[in-house]
Protein backbone atom coordinates (compact mmCIF):
# COMPACT_ATOMS: atom_id res chain seq x y z
CA UNK A 1 0.00 0.00 0.00
CA UNK A 2 1.71 3.49 -0.95
CA UNK A 3 0.77 6.48 0.73
CA UNK A 4 0.32 5.14 4.20
CA UNK A 5 2.39 5.94 7.06
CA UNK A 6 4.51 2.46 8.45
CA UNK A 7 2.38 1.82 11.59
CA UNK A 8 -0.85 2.54 10.16
CA UNK A 9 -0.21 -0.03 7.00
CA UNK A 10 1.40 -2.80 9.93
CA UNK A 11 -1.71 -2.34 11.70
CA UNK A 12 -4.50 -2.72 8.64
CA UNK A 13 -2.65 -5.27 7.40
CA UNK A 14 -3.04 -7.05 10.53
CA UNK A 15 -6.45 -6.03 10.59
CA UNK A 16 -6.94 -7.85 7.45
CA UNK A 17 -6.01 -11.39 8.56
CA UNK A 18 -9.20 -10.96 10.17
CA UNK A 19 -11.80 -13.44 8.87
CA UNK A 20 -14.26 -11.23 6.91
CA UNK A 21 -12.24 -8.11 7.16
CA UNK A 22 -11.06 -6.73 3.86
CA UNK A 23 -9.06 -3.64 3.51
CA UNK A 24 -11.07 -0.97 3.47
CA UNK A 25 -12.29 -2.12 7.02
CA UNK A 26 -9.38 -2.65 8.36
CA UNK A 27 -8.58 0.95 7.50
CA UNK A 28 -11.75 2.20 9.19
CA UNK A 29 -10.75 -0.01 11.92
CA UNK A 30 -7.02 1.54 12.20
CA UNK A 31 -8.34 4.61 12.08
CA UNK A 32 -10.99 4.49 14.74
CA UNK A 33 -7.90 3.02 16.24
CA UNK A 34 -5.07 5.34 16.28
CA UNK A 35 -8.17 8.04 17.30
CA UNK A 36 -8.73 6.91 20.54
CA UNK A 37 -7.52 8.16 23.37
CA UNK A 38 -3.77 6.49 24.92
CA UNK A 39 -5.92 5.04 27.63
CA UNK A 40 -8.23 3.63 25.42
CA UNK A 41 -5.70 2.07 23.28
CA UNK A 42 -4.27 0.64 26.02
CA UNK A 43 -7.70 -1.29 27.45
CA UNK A 44 -7.96 -2.76 23.93
CA UNK A 45 -4.18 -3.58 23.55
CA UNK A 46 -5.09 -5.20 26.90
CA UNK A 47 -8.31 -6.92 26.31
CA UNK A 48 -6.19 -8.19 23.39
CA UNK A 49 -3.76 -9.90 25.18
CA UNK A 50 -6.00 -10.79 28.16
CA UNK A 51 -7.98 -12.57 25.61
CA UNK A 52 -5.18 -14.44 23.95
CA UNK A 53 -3.34 -15.37 27.58
CA UNK A 54 -6.47 -16.03 30.41
CA UNK A 55 -8.65 -18.17 27.85
CA UNK A 56 -8.70 -21.73 27.83
CA UNK A 57 -10.71 -24.81 27.43
CA UNK A 58 -13.34 -25.91 30.18
CA UNK A 59 -11.65 -29.32 32.04
CA UNK A 60 -15.06 -30.75 31.08
CA UNK A 61 -17.19 -29.96 27.92
CA UNK A 62 -13.93 -27.86 26.18
CA UNK A 63 -15.80 -24.50 25.66
CA UNK A 64 -13.95 -21.28 26.10
CA UNK A 65 -13.31 -19.76 30.04
CA UNK A 66 -11.04 -17.68 31.83
CA UNK A 67 -11.74 -20.80 34.88
CA UNK A 68 -10.68 -24.13 35.29
CA UNK A 69 -14.61 -24.96 34.89
CA UNK A 70 -17.17 -22.84 32.86
CA UNK A 71 -20.28 -21.09 34.52
CA UNK A 72 -22.62 -23.69 31.64
CA UNK A 73 -20.88 -26.88 33.42
CA UNK A 74 -21.21 -25.43 36.86
CA UNK A 75 -24.52 -25.03 36.85
CA UNK A 76 -26.28 -26.81 33.90
CA UNK A 77 -28.10 -30.47 34.31
CA UNK A 78 -25.08 -33.22 32.83
CA UNK A 79 -27.97 -35.74 32.12
CA UNK A 80 -28.42 -33.98 28.40
CA UNK A 81 -25.02 -33.12 26.76
CA UNK A 82 -25.51 -30.83 23.39
CA UNK A 83 -22.39 -31.55 21.18
CA UNK A 84 -21.44 -28.68 19.01
CA UNK A 85 -18.00 -28.17 16.34
CA UNK A 86 -16.88 -24.91 18.02
CA UNK A 87 -17.45 -22.91 20.74
CA UNK A 88 -19.56 -20.32 18.70
CA UNK A 89 -21.94 -22.60 18.31
CA UNK A 90 -22.39 -22.74 22.49
CA UNK A 91 -22.79 -19.04 21.90
CA UNK A 92 -25.60 -19.00 19.40
CA UNK A 93 -27.69 -21.55 21.15
CA UNK A 94 -27.47 -19.98 24.81
CA UNK A 95 -29.65 -17.05 22.53
CA UNK A 96 -32.07 -18.99 22.52
CA UNK A 97 -32.38 -19.57 26.04
CA UNK A 98 -34.73 -22.98 25.80
CA UNK A 99 -32.07 -25.62 26.32
CA UNK A 100 -30.59 -26.25 30.24
CA UNK A 101 -28.62 -29.12 29.49
CA UNK A 102 -24.89 -29.24 29.33
CA UNK A 103 -22.12 -28.79 26.02
CA UNK A 104 -19.81 -30.70 24.57
CA UNK A 105 -16.87 -28.65 22.12
CA UNK A 106 -15.32 -31.05 19.19
CA UNK A 107 -13.73 -28.65 18.65
CA UNK A 108 -13.80 -29.18 14.87
CA UNK A 109 -15.92 -32.30 12.23
CA UNK A 110 -14.56 -35.20 11.05
CA UNK A 111 -13.07 -34.54 7.12
CA UNK A 112 -11.05 -36.78 5.73
CA UNK A 113 -10.21 -34.06 2.78
CA UNK A 114 -8.94 -32.00 5.48
CA UNK A 115 -6.91 -34.78 7.04
CA UNK A 116 -9.35 -34.59 10.27
CA UNK A 117 -10.04 -37.83 11.67
CA UNK A 118 -11.58 -39.20 14.86
CA UNK A 119 -8.57 -38.40 16.75
CA UNK A 120 -8.71 -34.63 15.93
CA UNK A 121 -11.31 -33.51 17.63
CA UNK A 122 -12.96 -34.40 21.20
CA UNK A 123 -14.26 -37.74 20.93
CA UNK A 124 -12.81 -39.75 23.58
CA UNK A 125 -13.29 -36.80 25.77
CA UNK A 126 -17.05 -37.03 25.12
CA UNK A 127 -17.07 -40.50 25.60
CA UNK A 128 -14.80 -40.53 28.90
CA UNK A 129 -17.68 -38.21 30.09
CA UNK A 130 -20.05 -40.81 29.36
CA UNK A 131 -19.11 -43.35 31.37
CA UNK A 132 -20.31 -41.96 34.38
CA UNK A 133 -23.81 -43.57 33.99
CA UNK A 134 -25.45 -39.65 34.50
CA UNK A 135 -26.29 -38.88 30.77
CA UNK A 136 -29.42 -39.66 29.31
CA UNK A 137 -29.61 -38.12 25.88
CA UNK A 138 -26.92 -36.93 23.59
CA UNK A 139 -28.24 -33.48 20.82
CA UNK A 140 -26.52 -33.58 18.28
CA UNK A 141 -26.10 -30.04 16.53
CA UNK A 142 -22.98 -30.36 14.65
CA UNK A 143 -23.32 -28.28 11.40
CA UNK A 144 -25.81 -29.53 8.61
CA UNK A 145 -23.14 -29.50 5.52
CA UNK A 146 -21.73 -33.07 5.06
CA UNK A 147 -18.64 -33.33 7.30
CA UNK A 148 -21.63 -32.10 10.39
CA UNK A 149 -23.66 -34.59 9.14
CA UNK A 150 -20.91 -37.51 8.76
CA UNK A 151 -19.77 -36.51 12.50
CA UNK A 152 -23.20 -36.54 13.72
CA UNK A 153 -23.39 -40.21 12.43
CA UNK A 154 -20.43 -40.97 13.51
CA UNK A 155 -20.90 -40.40 16.89
CA UNK A 156 -24.89 -41.96 17.08
CA UNK A 157 -22.87 -45.20 16.07
CA UNK A 158 -20.30 -44.76 18.98
CA UNK A 159 -23.16 -43.93 21.89
CA UNK A 160 -26.36 -45.80 20.72
CA UNK A 161 -24.66 -49.45 21.89
CA UNK A 162 -24.62 -47.41 25.21
CA UNK A 163 -28.25 -47.30 25.80
CA UNK A 164 -28.17 -43.32 25.81
CA UNK A 165 -30.55 -41.38 24.11
CA UNK A 166 -29.16 -39.94 20.45
CA UNK A 167 -31.03 -36.86 19.17
CA UNK A 168 -30.19 -34.95 16.55
CA UNK A 169 -31.27 -30.87 16.05
CA UNK A 170 -34.01 -30.48 13.81
CA UNK A 171 -33.73 -29.74 10.16
CA UNK A 172 -35.41 -26.03 10.86
CA UNK A 173 -31.73 -24.72 9.82
CA UNK A 174 -30.91 -25.24 6.28
CA UNK A 175 -28.28 -27.48 4.98
CA UNK A 176 -24.95 -25.83 4.73
CA UNK A 177 -26.01 -23.08 7.37
CA UNK A 178 -23.73 -22.89 10.26
CA UNK A 179 -25.28 -22.33 13.78
CA UNK A 180 -23.75 -19.16 14.50
CA UNK A 181 -25.74 -16.93 11.85
CA UNK A 182 -29.69 -18.65 12.40
CA UNK A 183 -31.65 -16.80 14.09
CA UNK A 184 -33.13 -17.80 17.39
CA UNK A 185 -36.68 -18.64 16.29
CA UNK A 186 -35.20 -21.07 14.20
CA UNK A 187 -32.53 -22.14 16.87
CA UNK A 188 -35.39 -22.72 19.25
CA UNK A 189 -37.58 -24.69 16.55
CA UNK A 190 -34.55 -26.71 15.77
CA UNK A 191 -34.27 -27.26 19.80
CA UNK A 192 -37.38 -28.74 20.44
CA UNK A 193 -38.11 -30.44 17.07
CA UNK A 194 -34.92 -32.72 17.73
CA UNK A 195 -35.14 -36.16 16.65
CA UNK A 196 -33.55 -39.69 17.69
CA UNK A 197 -31.54 -41.37 15.62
Amino acid sequence: MKNFVEPIERLINEFSKLPGVGTKTAGRFAYSIINRTDTEVREFAKALTDAKTKVRYCNICGNFTDKETCSVCVARDHSIICVVAEPKDVLALEKVRSYNGSYHVLHGVLSPLDGKGADDIRLKELLARLNGGKTQEIVLATPTNVEGEATAMYIAKLIKPLGIKVTRIAQGISLGTELEYADEVTLTRALSDRREI
